[in-house]
C-alpha cells in the first residue's frame, strides 16, 4: 500500500514539473516574439508629370504575409502617418502576384497601410529589425526625412537586422555609419537599377539614380539582369534589386531575426 502511494506521488510530481516546463517554454516563446518596423513613403507625386506615385505594393506585401505568417508582429509607419499612398502601377493587372491578391482582400493590412503611425513616434528600440519597401516615393521624401536618417543610424548602432528593396535603398543616401562616412561605404549592396529606371521611362524624373549614388557613396554595387531577383546581404544590412527580390530580402531578414 505504501509502495503504491509513492508511485502516485512520483507521478503526481512528474505530472506537475512537465506542466510547470510548458509555461516557462510557454513564456519564453511571447517573450521572443519578434517585432519588425514597416517604413514606407509618404510622397505621392511623381515629380512635375502630374501622375501619382508611392511605394510598390508587391513590395510591401510580400515581404509583410513572409514575416506575418511566421509570427513576427509588424508596426507599420511613415513620414506624415496616416494614409500612406500607393503606387497606381503597383495595382495595374500585370504587376499582380499572389502577395498582392491576398492585400487585396485584407482588411487589416490594408487598416495598417490607411492608419501608418508617425515616423517621429517610433523608436528602434522598440523593434528588433525594420523593413524599407520601395516604390519610387522615397527618393522625394524618405531620401532627405532627418527622422527616417537617424532611425536607421540607430538601428544600425544597435547591430538590427535592416532591410531595403528597390528603391528604398536611396534612403540610405544621407544616413552614416558609426564612423561619421556614408553607411554603405565598403558595402556589399544592391538596389534598382540605372538599367531598370530606364525601362521604366523615369530616368529623367526621379531626383536622382539609386545605382549611381549608391556607387558614390562608396557601396561596393552589383546588380542581375533587369527584373531578376537579387539580394545582397553585408552583416546586418540587406538590400533588393528590385520588387522580384522583396520577398527574399525579408527572408534573410527573417534568419537574422533567429
Amino acid at each position: 500500500m505504501k509502495l503504491t502511494r509513492l508511485i502516485v506521488l512520483i507521478v503526481v510530481a512528474l505530472c506537475l514539473t512537465s506542466l510547470s516546463q510548458q509555461a516557462i517554454n510557454s513564456d519564453k516563446q511571447n517573450t521572443t516574439q519578434k517585432n519588425v518596423l514597416f517604413v514606407v513613403t509618404s510622397h505621392s507625386e511623381l515629380g512635375e508629370t502630374g501622375e501619382k506615385t508611392g511605394f510598390w505594393l508587391e513590395e510591401f506585401a510580400a515581404p509583410y504575409y513572409n514575416l506575418l505568417d511566421k509570427g513576427v508582429i509588424i508596426t507599420v509607419a511613415s513620414p506624415k502617418g496616416g494614409k500612406a499612398p500607393i503606387d497606381p502601377r503597383s495595382n495595374a493587372d500585370g504587376s499582380q502576384t499572389e502577395a498582392t491578391k491576398r492585400y487585396k482582400n485584407d482588411k487589416e493590412a490594408q487598416r495598417l497601410i490607411e492608419n501608418t503611425i508617425k515616423l517621429e513616434d517610433v523608436k528602434a528600440k522598440d523593434f528588433d529589425a525594420v523593413f524599407y519597401p520601395g516604390g519610387h516615393g522615397p527618393l522625394w521624401d524618405l531620401a532627405e526625412d532627418k527622422t527616417s536618417i537617424a532611425l536607421i543610424e540607430a538601428f544600425n548602432k544597435q547591430n538590427k537586422p535592416m532591410a531595403f528593396v528597390c528603391h528604398a535603398p536611396a534612403v540610405l543616401k544621407e544616413v552614416k555609419n558609426t564612423q561619421g562616412e556614408p553607411l554603405v561605404k565598403g558595402k556589399k549592396i544592391t538596389g534598382f537599377t540605372n538599367t531598370e529606371e530606364e525601362a521604366a521611362k523615369l530616368t529623367d524624373v526621379v531626383p536622382f539614380l539609386v545605382e549611381d549614388m549608391l556607387i558614390e557613396n562608396g557601396g561596393i554595387y552589383s546588380k542581375k539582369a533587369n527584373w531578376t531577383a537579387n539580394v545582397v546581404e553585408d552583416g546586418n544590412l540587406i538590400t533588393g534589386q528590385n520588387p522580384a527580390s522583396s520577398e527574399l530580402a525579408s527572408e534573410l531578414l527573417f534568419k537574422k531575426l533567429k
